[in-house]
């Protein structure tokens, strides 16, 4: 722009932050935001929120809110954006505590908390396993007369979920309609999970079977994780049945969703069967990991074949070596950015 006889003023340089937010960029972003003063451009709560949302997506809460705290230096008055974005910056670095302090602080600056930031909020519960304050979150909410939207929901029921609480996930997907509130592919997933997680398959695939009523597509996961569910209750021919309805329902499974019907066919000595959806795999372009190889093992083991079973482990020692030149190749190729 200098060389083009063109002023860089404050809304071209929060347009580049913001295009390092998105993509990733936080250091390139701390860049930009820390030489603003150096060409006489004074950075404003845009300019921070941008630099702080790339720190979230960064996972660098420490720095999140190094920003936050300078921001009162430089007389720039946070907004809600500012603290939503640095709570969404300790949720994914699971820091629960710090979120909610956050949370709690906002009234004293006059800033008043909306539904996208208690929803991070309750996401940082969830991150923990801190079901009891995600459930208290959003329970506060209407009181508040904050909306609860499908965010704050599916945060919440997955809360729920990895706290070992698949009752309470259901009777809150239950309760969505009564709130005005559509449950979503991520609602109906995390409750899935949560019967998953507990060996309530029936339950788990009565909540399968809730989607089309409601409008909403089961993608991969959805599927993944219902087999997962009959994988965990013995039920290898419902599994089955599942990975074969995939294809008429137009979702492509992936290697989570093989490795819950290996699982499941491992788990009551279907040893054929195991090894028969091991072959598969690479005709979907899917490449087997440790998980699936240890299911067909596990087949194997049930049916006494010790010599299969030596052999299944050599190709996942080889694949696993693969999988980590590969990942060490990426990681050269990855272009340098100063």
């Amino acid at each position: 722009m200098p060389s083009m006889r063109i002023v860089r003023d404050v809304i071209a340089y929060n347009a580049a932050i913001s295009a390092c937010e998105k993509g990733g960029q936080w250091r390139l972003a701390l860049g930009l935001l820390t030489t603003m003063p150096d060409v006489k451009v004074i950075p404003n709560v845009i300019s921070y929120n941008g630099a702080i949302s790339a720190f979230a997506k960064g996972v660098q809460w420490q720095m999140a809110l190094s920003l936050l705290r300078s921001m009162l230096d430089m007389m720039v008055i946070a907004n809600k954006i500012t603290y939503s974005a640095a709570i969404s910056a300790c949720e994914k670095g699971g820091r629960w505590q710090m979120a909610l302090s956050l949370l709690s602080s906002m009234p004293d600056a006059r800033v008043i908390p909306n539904e996208v930031t208690y929803s991070a909020a309750i996401s940082a519960c969830e991150k923990r396993r801190q079901w009891q304050l995600a459930l208290s979150l959003l329970s506060c909410m209407p009181d508040l007369r904050i909306f609860q939207d499908e965010f704050s929901y599916n945060a919440a029921i997955s809360a729920c979920s990895k706290g070992g609480q698949w009752q309470i996930s259901l009777r809150l997907l239950s309760s969505m309609p009564d709130m005005r509130v559509a449950p979503n592919e991520i609602t109906y997933n995390a409750a899935i999970h949560a019967c998953e997680s507990c060996g309530q398959w029936k339950l788990a695939l009565n909540v399968l079977s809730l989607m089309p009523a409601g409008r909403v597509v089961p993608d991969t996961i959805t599927y993944s994780a219902a087999i997962s569910a009959c994988a965990q209750g013995q039920r290898w021919q419902l599994a089955l049945n599942l990975l074969s309805r995939m294809p008429e329902a137009r979702v492509v499974p992936g290697e989570i969703t093989y490795d819950a019907a290996i699982s499941a066919c491992s788990k009551r000595g279907k040893r054929q069967l195991a090894l028969n959806l091991l072959s598969r795999m690479p005709d979907g372009r899917l490449v087997p990991d440790e998980v699936t190889y240890s299911a067909a093992i596990g087949a194997c083991e049930q049916g006494g074949q010790w010599a299969l079973a030596v052999s299944l482990l050599g190709k996942q020692s080889l694949a696993s070596l693969n999988l980590l030149v590969e990942a060490r190749q990426q990681k050269l190729e990855q272009p340098f950015i100063t």
